[in-house]
């Protein structure tokens, strides 16, 4: 799958999932999820709906699905929003389609999918002309498809027929223009080519809400049926009325095809011989049809995602924090007898300890923090440890100076050369407590936020209890890997390093006083002193390197394996202890408290699956 195709399949997603938890119903359900999907980019479909000829929004639609599934007729059939998702499959898998309002249903069938469009709208609306704001969802899974959102609106009209109301013209405009009024609203304006595009009920209104032509896609249908002699091209070239974006023209199946339900896939093929033998059109042949149409939209769905990803990762993140809060406000869950309620508390440890430990391991976010204590923090706070004071000339002095004692050293100052490796070793203990603390903690947060259940306090109290015993032992681990560092020093290293040896003084003559060598003279100067500080530095950079290595191992086998083993071990030695009355004690709340906790932890565990989603496939290229 293409990162495009990610990008658009993981919105899809996410949509999705803001119709099944936030009820989306244009401006109904949950504000934060109706925040969300307004955040996100879709297609809308515009058109207009006289007695003839009409646009041909249903053509266009299902030319880009591949399949015959929608209502048709005269007049107003399209009553209610079509929120319209298609999600591409691998190909060779059967297409089916799936209602919000029928979640468990699969229809393979598109017959029946189109039945229930009209059933659906008659149940909200009737069996009239009237219409509802209240969009019907349907998505429709096929590797025929690209990835996309389309809303597919009620046809704009001039006149109100018998049966509707006489603000029927105003109400359909005020329907769309709350889609189209929205700055992440793509619009495309389907407008048949036997018609006067100044006289377009879908360009005019494109026009009003967006007048840089940034966002309106010009569909031209009905090539086919125009007059003899005539074609299209003044508006197909922009020389007609210029968009930001190339006009798209669409040959949609002829009534016959309708009438006796002419495979689909046919109908793409013959739309293309149409184009690329057309003497008119021919020249533009690769850039028509509604193949190419649904290209062009998914690969400008693409762009615009990307420009939103900081604005919708800002709006999830902002709700993640709301949601958190809420759930931390509504505390943790709850059954009746005594056996009961002990099994309820132990599945929902169970099912506590199974989330903590897929957060180590890497099937859910959390792990890689502990990585990045190790990566990032660790190094980095070795790196800045203060060698550079430590090993200064002037402190290398006195250090030797105060080793020597009353008797200074011939040659190398061993006892100085122990001290200053001592101490500088001693400055290790800082990063090694820290990436210690920093494990414990991450640990502790993800325990934390992952009781689902009322007895949260005891629950996180015991896994808090147990990470605190796990990093006591850690710290206990790491300061001995830095104090048995210190404790014998690899005698090999300084071996191979090259020895400052004396040299004899020399005499010129029996008479003449034996001058001191150069390493003599040195001996006690700041060459001599630099020396030492450089030997020590590489000598405490090569036990950087080796506790670089061990202080996580020693974290992981301390604190994250054992977290892993035994977190809430104590917990069950001290619950199994407790009696009924105890136990219900714990398990005593609200019912409607119970199901608006779950249904925050399903939206905040959703809101996590999209940033992390997002972070994965946003800036692949």
């Amino acid at each position: 799958m293409t990162t495009m195709e990610s990008l658009i399949g993981l919105v899809n997603r996410i949509q999705r999932a803001c119709t099944v938890l936030g009820d989306y119903g244009g401006g109904t359900g949950d504000n934060a999820f109706n925040s969300l999907w307004e955040a996100l980019p879709t297609v809308a479909v515009v058109g207009g709906q006289v007695i003839s000829p009409s646009s041909g929004k249903s053509s266009v639609l299902e030319s880009i699905v591949g399949r015959d599934f929608l209502p048709r007729g005269s007049g107003i059939v399209t009553r209610r929003p079509l929120v319209l998702q298609l999600h591409k499959t691998e190909e060779g898998t059967e297409e089916y389609a799936e209602f919000l309002h029928l979640p468990k249903r699969k229809f393979i069938d598109f017959a029946l999918v189109r039945k229930e469009i009209q059933d659906e709208t008659d149940r909200i609306t009737g069996k009239s002309k009237q219409i509802s704001p209240v969009p019907i969802h349907l998505s429709i899974f096929s590797p025929n498809v690209v990835n996309l959102t389309l809303i597919d609106l009620p046809g704009l009209t001039k006149v109100a027929v018998e049966g509707q109301p006489e603000t029927i013209v105003e109400d359909i405009e005020s329907m769309v223009r709350t889609y189209v009024d929205k700055p992440n609203c793509i619009i495309l304006a389907i407008s048949p080519a036997n018609q006067d595009i100044a006289t377009s009920d879908a360009i005019k209104l494109a026009k009003e809400v967006d007048p840089t032509g940034e966002r309106t896609f010009g569909v031209l249908t009905k090539l086919d049926l125009m007059d003899k002699g005539t074609n299209a091209l003044e508006v197909l070239e922009g020389r007609s009325y210029k968009l930001q974006h190339p006009w798209v023209g669409i040959v949609n199946r002829s009534q016959a095809d309708i009438n006796r339900n002419a495979d689909m896939m046919l109908a793409r093929r013959k739309e293309r011989e149409y184009f690329d033998t057309s003497p008119d059109y021919g020249h533009l042949a690769s850039k028509m049809g509604s193949e190419y149409l649904a290209k062009l939209l998914s690969k400008h769905l693409e762009s615009v995602i990307r420009s939103r990803i900081p604005s919708i990762l800002s709006l999830i993140n902002k709700s993640i924090e709301e949601l958190e809060r809420e759930l931390d406000r509504l505390g943790k869950p709850v059954a009746v007898d005594a056996g009961a309620q002990l099994y309820t508390i132990l599945e929902m440890c169970r099912a506590f300890d199974k989330i903590f430990k897929e957060h180590l391991d890497g099937g859910r976010p959390g792990g890689d923090r502990i990585y990045g204590v190790f990566d990032n923090q660790l190094p980095a706070a070795l790196k800045k440890l203060p060698f550079d004071r430590h090993l200064s000339l002037q402190s290398v002095k006195r250090i030797v100076s105060e080793a020597d004692g009353y008797q200074p050293h011939l040659i190398a100052p061993e006892q100085g050369y122990r001290r200053l490796i001592e101490g500088a070793l001693g400055y290790f203990r800082g990063p090694a407590e820290a990436s210690v603390d920093a494990v414990s903690s991450l640990c502790l947060e993800r325990a934390c936020k992952e009781v689902n259940c009322r007895n949260s306090v005891e629950l996180a109290l015991a896994a808090n209890t147990s990470l605190e015993k796990f990093r006591e032992e850690s710290k206990k681990s790491v300061i001995r890997l830095v104090e048995m560092e210190s404790a014998y020093l690899t005698a090999e290293f300084f071996r191979k390093l090259p020895q400052e040896m004396e040299r004899p003084a020399v005499a010129n003559s029996k008479n003449q006083a034996a001058s001191p060598s150069p390493a003599a003279q040195d001996l006690y100067g700041d060459g001599h002193f630099r020396r030492i500080a450089s030997n020590v530095s590489a000598y405490v950079s090569m036990v950087s390197d080796t506790l670089r290595n061990t202080i996580p191992k020693a974290c992981v086998y301390c604190q994250v394996r054992q977290a892993k083993l035994a977190l809430l071990n104590y917990f069950y030695s001290q619950i199994s202890k407790r009696e009924g009355k105890q136990l219900g004690l714990l398990l005593d709340e609200d019912p409607a408290l119970m199901g608006r906790r779950l249904e925050c932890a399903q939206r905040l565990e959703l809101y996590k699956k999209a940033r992390d989603e997002i972070d994965a496939v946003a800036w692949v290229r």
